[in-house]
């Protein structure tokens, strides 16, 4: 690891702001969140700052940009992309939010909470369901994701379907810009027409245009109950009808579709302890389905489910299906599908994708990417798994055995990526669909994006932060 260069003077004025429990310079308390969650980025920094405050974090940004010293902002740590994570040069400050974990109010009756950055999002969760509310965002990181962190990627997770994204549900926004004023957005308000849209700029900026210290998020009311069907499948083109007619029926009952390949399965039972097949042999692909109810005059989930399971088994579209009995059982089936990234981790190395493409394109995309990907790269194995609702695939390329796990990700792991991007592309996608942009995809979104976004983009940044000091070297270059 590259050591910092110390800088006493600013430190000893941080210190003074934020004082001991929220300056850590010891190299040992560092390295953890020098690293990403992956394993794939490393860097290096002057110090970690922990403000406890909006107050304090402003007064450090503001020092920051006296100095023209970067600032690399960091919630749960948990992100796909290299976001969070400093550069090797040890220049930059490390800013947590992770001490900025007050609630600050819960309304029930406007079906609103403001959480500040630092929130984790299973705490949000306990939170809001103590006063009969829902926050509608979930995903397999829950115990570590921040209410910073999901604001600042756009975050989507498993119930987009019916919800939408961290951008359908984010009501408002305190954040402190590059210069170190506050912008103080919180109010909701249903028309304001006051010109450019702070807000929604600042929402997957990725913290390179500001800092978010808090936001008003929408909520919803807690479920009555639900069930959670686990159906296996013959093929995408199946799931696609399966998910086609479950939507003409369930309506807004369906809260979210995933599919699944039996090879991302199989990996969850080799490498998840507690975990079981759900249905009785193996099946090709599945899907996991979950219908919920949050009146109780709306159908019953389960006898709901079971009606529509028995329709889709007299139209051929599922081979074997079980519905949870309980809610421990619905949990154990959404802990399969949330266990499949660290399941693939253990695996072994390979390349992960989070892309999306048209919904309506997403199930041949699967079986013409995955073949093309396995016929042009040989021994590598494609698993694509995902949000079929909304046309975000987790397309992932496996390493052939016995590769390098140092070497492979660079060479051919880049080309093998670089080729399944244009891919994405020329089947109308995103190469990011959830996770962001970060410092992984920075090169890629450059190459892949036409001159007028890209155009953009640069100017926004040049003119909110024109030092450059806000996250450097993520989402845009320069």
């Amino acid at each position: 690891m590259i050591e910092a260069p110390v800088r006493p003077a600013l430190l000893d004025q941080i210190a003074a702001i934020v004082g001991a429990k929220g300056l850590t310079t010891d190299p040992t308390d560092l390295a953890p969140w020098l690293t990403d969650w992956r394993g794939r980025y490393h860097g290096a920094a002057i110090a970690m700052v922990a403000p406890a405050n909006a107050a304090e974090l402003s007064a450090v940004v503001s020092l920051a940009a006296s100095t023209r010293t970067p600032i690399v902002p960091q919630g749960g740590n948990s992100g796909m992309v290299g976001g969070a994570t400093p550069d090797a040069t040890g220049t930059a400050l490390l800013l947590s939010t992770r001490r900025m974990n007050a609630i600050r109010a819960i309304d029930p009756q406007a079906r609103t909470v403001v959480a500040e950055a630092g929130v984790v999002l299973q705490t949000l969760h306990e939170a809001v369901a103590a006063q009969g509310l829902r926050f509608p965002l979930t995903l397999g990181g829950k115990g570590s994701a921040t209410v910073g962190g999901l604001v600042s990627t756009n975050a989507g997770g498993t119930q987009v379907l019916r919800h939408g994204t961290m951008r359908a549900l984010v009501e408002g926004i305190e954040a402190v810009l590059p210069d170190g004023s506050l912008y103080e957005g919180l109010v909701t308000l249903k028309k304001d027409n006051r010109g450019y849209d702070l807000k929604h700029l600042l929402i997957g900026a990725e913290g390179t245009l500001g800092i978010v210290t808090a936001a008003t998020l929408k909520l919803v009311p807690a479920l009555v109950d639900r069930a959670v069907v686990w159906a296996g499948v013959e093929s995408p083109l199946a799931a696609r009808q399966l998910l086609l007619m479950l939507e003409a029926r369930a309506g807004r009952e369906m809260e979210g579709f995933e599919i699944v390949p039996q090879r991302c399965l199989t990996n969850v039972l080799r490498h998840i302890p507690g975990t079981r097949a759900p249905l009785g042999a193996p099946c090709p692909w599945h899907v996991l389905v979950e219908f919920a109810r949050d009146t109780a005059d709306a159908p019953a989930p389960e006898a709901f489910a079971q009606a529509l399971m028995a329709e889709a088994f007299e139209r051929g579209l599922v081979l074997d299906a079980a519905i949870s009995a309980s809610e421990s059982q619905a949990e154990a089936f959404w802990k399969l599908r949330d266990s499949i990234s660290e399941a693939e981790r253990a695996e072994g190395p390979a390349m992960q994708h989070d892309i999306s493409v048209p919904v309506a394109a997403m199930a041949q995309f699967i079986i013409d990417a995955g073949a093309a990907v396995e016929a042009r790269f040989d021994g590598t194995e494609v698993a694509a798994f995902g949000h079929m609702g909304d046309g975000n695939v987790h397309f992932h390329v496996a390493a052939p055995r016995g590769a390098d796990p140092a070497r492979w990700p660079n060479d051919p792991g880049k080309e093998i990526s670089a080729f399944v991007h244009d891919l994405v592309v020329a089947a109308g996608g995103s190469i990011s669909a959830e996770h962001g942009i970060g410092q992984m995809k920075r090169d890629e979104l450059a190459r892949l994006s036409d001159p007028a976004r890209m155009g953009a983009m640069h100017a926004i940044k040049r003119a909110l932060d024109p030092q450059g000091i806000m996250n450097p070297g993520k989402l845009v270059a320069g």
